[in-house]
């Protein structure tokens, strides 16, 4: 353990709130008006310093944004640059270097034909869905304006994405106003879903089945789009595919003429130890349009961006050659100077490939330390992007109930020891269930990953 990272390990040590700041008498709408929250006021490396001076190892990269770091020199002073000379232009009137130079290298990295650059996760699946509609429109179907999804699913906070997505308690309060066109057929969740001596390659084969009968009982011919996350995030915990899913979701999709979508906001950008998360399934399993967010920027400005690739992007050149969809800040001069910048470190530092390698001590180590834990039902996931399910009896799966808040408590009791962690709640069946997420910066050390374990299972025996 490094002095860094053992700066907190005493409970009850955590940050205090800071007096008029972040307090219940703060005049931000915090996500909560009854509770405050810790102050923060400067972050370096993978750490987060609070005005109590205390410190905390961030180890969820707030959500899942933070890919390189904090205050990374070179890529502050790329950031600051930009904002120095041209931090904004309209897209609509003018191009701007940044965003051509980073859409080069996604695309050719990708495979893919176009990226749309904008401001954050929500706008960028909104601008899909209005792409996959406007497509099937061009290309002389404008009866498909259906679109498919999963169960335990999230895709963004705007009505569509909301509508899109099945994250159950952040709907509920929105659905009398969601159009009925958005559907949903079973998550891919091997452990919670699989049936007893069912092989991976028959759950594929059954959910294929499943999303084939989706189509044809809502009618192929009005179908537009299924969009899934290769790795589920906020919904149910760093939940990953199971080998050839992908593949199999796209063969069904293209029997149908119906365009296959993945949302890698929460995963891509190097997270699961690839660039993209559909890489481990093959090419084969390159989406027709993908949305990214988080990770890419790092945190440094806002970005996320939906890549386009050569079938959409022909059926437009040859209609109306344009794409009715635009934001204030779409190729923002600041955003896209971030990414870029981002997206260069990753590749010089080789970022990727420690990603890749820090995932697998973090997955030793919570398999071995945290699995066994009583209240613990399963641990999962890809690279440095890892859920920890927590349940109230591990034989029969059976969830706490969401009232008991145990992702919160739990996420606060991790917090006191000075480490943070994103928690969530919903992961057995969209309502119950609790998980943890790890998603820390790939530039975490083999120390800072040990103590983080350390700190969990500490925090989970102190609770549960």
């Amino acid at each position: 353990m490094t002095p860094d990272a053992a700066a907190n390990t005493t409970p009850g040590t955590g940050p205090a709130l800071a007096a008029g700041g972040a307090d219940a008498s703060s005049r931000v709408l915090h996500r909560s008006l009854a509770h405050g929250m810790p102050m923060a006021t400067h972050a370096k490396g993978n750490y987060l310093y609070m005005s109590d001076g205390s410190r905390i190892l961030d180890a969820s990269g707030g959500a899942a944004v933070v890919s390189v770091g904090h205050g990374v020199p070179e890529i502050v002073d790329a950031v600051s640059k930009q904002v120095g000379t041209l931090p904004y232009v309209s897209s609509a009137v003018f191009g701007i270097e940044p965003a051509e130079d980073l859409a080069n290298k996604m695309c050719e990295e990708a495979g893919m034909a176009r990226v749309i650059f904008l401001s954050g996760g929500s706008e960028a699946v909104e601008s899909a869905i209005k792409l996959c509609r406007q497509y099937h429109v061009e290309n002389g179907e404008p009866e498909r304006t259906k679109f498919i999804a999963r169960e335990i699913s999230y895709h963004g906070n705007t009505m569509g994405a909301l509508a899109l997505g099945r994250h159950n308690r952040r709907r509920k309060l929105y659905l009398p106003m969601m159009p009925d066109v958005f559907h949903a057929v079973s998550a891919c969740n091997a452990w919670r879903f699989k049936q007893h001596a069912e092989s991976d390659d028959e759950y594929v084969a059954r959910l294929a089945a499943e999303l084939d009968d989706k189509i044809t009982q809502l009618g192929p011919a009005t179908v537009a789009a299924f969009f899934a996350e290769p790795v589920v995030g906020a919904a149910s915990g760093c939940v990953p595919f199971v080998p050839g899913y992908l593949k199999a979701m796209k063969r069904v999709c293209e029997r149908h003429g119906v365009l296959f979508c993945l949302d890698e906001i929460m995963c891509g950008a190097g997270r699961t130890g690839m660039m993209h998360a559909w890489m481990h399934d093959g090419p084969e399993a390159r989406p027709d349009v993908q949305t990214l967010g988080k990770g890419l920027c790092g945190g440094y400005a806002p970005l996320s961006a939906v890549l386009v690739g050569d079938k959409v992007v022909d059926v437009l050149r040859r209609g109306t050659g344009a794409f009715v969809n635009g934001y204030t800040f779409q190729s923002s001069g600041t955003g896209t100077a971030a990414g870029l910048a981002v997206y260069n470190y990753i590749k010089e530092h080789k970022l990727v490939e420690q990603c890749a390698a820090r995932g697998e001590l973090l997955a030793k180590l919570l398999r071995e330390k945290v699995g066994p834990l009583k209240h613990v039902g399963d641990v999962r996931g890809m690279g440095l992007f890892w859920g920890i399910e927590l349940v109230a009896d591990k034989t029969t799966k059976t969830p706490f109930k969401y009232e008991d808040n145990v992702n919160g408590r739990l996420a606060d009791a991790i917090l006191a020891r000075g480490v943070a962690v994103y928690h969530g709640a919903g992961s057995a069946d969209g309502w119950d269930g609790d998980h943890i997420m790890l998603c820390p910066p790939y530039t975490i050390t083999e120390d800072e990953v040990a103590h983080v374990v350390a700190v969990v299972a500490d925090a989970i025996n102190a609770i549960l």
